[in-house]
């Protein structure tokens, strides 16, 4: 039998500040993983070394911009003009695309890139790669209907879907929030949507998270709750609640029935990382900047505390693990929105941003703690089909290149299926 050719796999992912899009990104990338297939993700995180790529992903790294205002960005690092990092970033995809050829391309979120840096790009495809196919992928869930549709007509976002893709996944269910119909979208760019359904992460085998549990010194019939806020740049407010919970029941003397380990995320601001390791080390719980397999952390626990960002949601759903969520509001109301949405299903407890003190956050835990009935069924029934789907796509594509027959690869030959990333 001949070898099949090479699929050659790209994905951006443009990664400005958080850990959230090149976590996403990572998720998928490891379990569509193939002996002919190769992945290669462009990615702004300055966090991409300390990621353990598997085997047949790579990356290629572009200088990091954060966000300093309303669609004003700075080099993370090096001290150069913003607009010569934008153009040392835009000619670094354009020569990877150039090179590496890829048979599909997939933009995370943005449809343009970060300040329409992936423009080039998708059209050098469309007119010199046909058989190429462009896919944008987006969370479920962007912002508030109305300042989506307002930012998307103001750059020209619809026109750029229409024209320069050849397909939208939209990584969530339309059961639970509609895009589509949120945002507008026409039937040109409707026609080509589909949902995957929510990304899962892949989890251990349960004797690895009983070894966790115990190198982390907590034992069988003591529970775990995990506190962690993702990149960490924005979420001292439940950190900084959470140690005032215990501070205040360790002045009262009372024991917490419940063991806590804090991952601080590698964004949170010097001053505030060494005040939460500090106090964290004075109420005598474990604390980290980050933690490499946070799937497996979030396994081992009883109840993540956490905020609403997209990846956090889909690894404690994956994980079935009851989950405390305070969403930010600000500056989008995604996560407030995805908050509310998975809570009317019983999939999640939360608390808004602005009612979150220590009080209410012990009630709130103690409370899962004794009544977890009501979300482990709503959890056990919520079925993730994103890796699924999304591999049953790529079977269409890599079956046309081949010139064989449309029919779905067994997916035990995915190989990240059953392995960790």
């Amino acid at each position: 039998m001949d070898k099949l050719p090479t699929f050659n796999i790209l994905m951006y992912s443009h990664d400005t500040y958080g850990l959230g899009h090149i976590r996403r990104t990572m998720a998928i990338a490891g379990q569509l993983r193939k002996a002919n297939t190769n992945i290669l993700i462009l990615t702004g995180s300055p966090i991409a070394g300390r990621l353990n790529f598997p085997k047949y992903v790579d990356y290629v790294r572009i200088p990091g911009m954060i966000k300093k205002a309303n669609d004003e960005y700075f080099p993370l690092t090096i001290r150069i003009d913003p607009t010569q990092a934008m153009e040392i970033r835009q000619s670094i995809i354009m020569a990877t695309v150039q090179t590496f050829l890829p048979d599909l391309f997939i933009v995370d979120k943005e449809p343009q890139g970060l300040k329409k840096e992936v423009l080039p790009a998708l059209e050098w495809i469309s007119k010199n790669l046909p058989d190429t196919q462009t896919i944008l992928g987006l969370r479920d869930i962007m912002d508030d209907a109305d300042t989506v549709k307002a930012d998307w007509k103001k750059k020209e976002i619809y026109t750029t879907i229409e024209d320069l893709y050849s397909e939208v996944w939209v990584y969530g269910d339309k059961n639970i929030y509609n895009p589509i119909k949120e945002y507008d979208i026409p039937k040109s760019i409707a026609g080509k949507t589909h949902f995957t359904g929510y990304i899962p992460r892949t989890m251990p085998q349960k004797d690895l998270v009983q070894d966790l549990r115990l190198q982390l010194n907590i034992m069988r019939n003591e529970n775990l709750v995990t506190v962690t806020i993702g990149g960490g740049g924005d979420g001292f407010h439940i950190l900084d609640s959470y140690l005032k919970m215990l501070e205040r029941m360790k002045q009262q003397s009372i024991l917490p029935p419940f063991q806590s380990i804090i991952v601080t995320g590698p964004f949170l601001s010097s001053s505030d990382m060494e005040s939460v390791f500090q106090r964290a080390k004075e109420v005598d719980i474990q604390c980290y900047d980050f933690f490499t397999d946070m799937e497996n952390l979030i396994a081992a626990s009883d109840i993540v505390v956490c905020m609403g960002g997209y990846n956090t949601i889909c690894e404690v759903l994956s994980s079935k693990t009851l989950s405390l969520v305070i969403p930010r509001e600000i500056p989008r109301k995604e996560q407030f929105i995805r908050a509310g949405a998975f809570n009317h299903e019983n999939l999640i407890e939360f608390v808004p941003w602005s009612q979150l003190n220590d009080s209410n956050l012990e009630e709130k835990i103690l409370y899962m703690l004794e009544n977890r009935e009501p979300f482990t069924k709503a959890l056990a029934d919520f079925d993730m089909t994103g890796i699924v789907n999304i591999c049953r796509r790529i079977s269409k594509f890599r079956n046309k290149k081949n010139g064989q027959q449309d029919k779905p690869d067994p997916l035990h030959d995915f190989k990240g299926l059953s392995q960790n990333i």
